[in-house]
């Protein structure tokens, strides 16, 4: 499928995503907020990802922090894997293309009733290429949106104006059998 039907297949953000992208512009702390619900932990949170090692070992441990205040540790293996893939292709293809200044890319975590949404924002405005073909799994790169692909129920991009956009991506909050 081409990423043209990718996006169309994945229309729109879920309400949950759309409200954790919608606080990528309202800030806590420099780098990292939370929302709480009804009855205790937050509902969503969001982590500002350094384009570095670090950045990217801060946000699987945030995530699987997040996921334990939510009781979700079982999916903490699926989440961490489509936070690496999707953080992992901003700031390779969006973060290079971003005007002058520190680029930032956002990483956003937001619980509904039956799933969790992930999000990523950055400054680019190329939309993600989605290429499966015969022989990927051998492939060095290119790998990444097939992953997401098979472990997400849905997932897409959405533009953020004026500039970037943001790629997220919905788990199941059920066990797996």
């Amino acid at each position: 499928m081409s990423e043209a039907g990718a996006a169309s297949r994945r229309t729109g953000l879920p309400h949950s995503a759309r409200e954790a992208v919608d606080r990528t512009d309202r800030s806590l702390s420099p780098s990292c907020r939370s929302r709480p619900v009804l009855g205790g932990g937050p509902a969503s949170a969001v982590l500002r990802v350094a384009c570095s090692r670090e950045g990217f070992a801060r946000a699987r441990v945030f995530t699987r922090e997040t996921l334990r205040g939510w009781s979700l540790e079982h999916r903490g293996d699926d989440a961490v894997l489509v936070v690496t893939e999707l953080v992992s292709n901003a700031v390779t293809h969006a973060v290079p293309s971003a005007a002058a200044g520190v680029p930032e890319v956002r990483l956003g975590l937001a619980l509904g009733p039956a799933r969790f949404t992930l999000t990523v924002a950055d400054p680019g405005d190329d939309a993600p290429v989605f290429n499966p073909s015969e022989g990927s799994a051998l492939r060095e790169h290119g790998r990444g949106l097939c992953i997401v692909d098979a472990l997400a129920e849905e997932w897409g991009w959405v533009p953020r104006p004026p500039a970037g956009k943001t790629v997220w991506a919905t788990l199941s909050t059920r066990p797996l059998t």
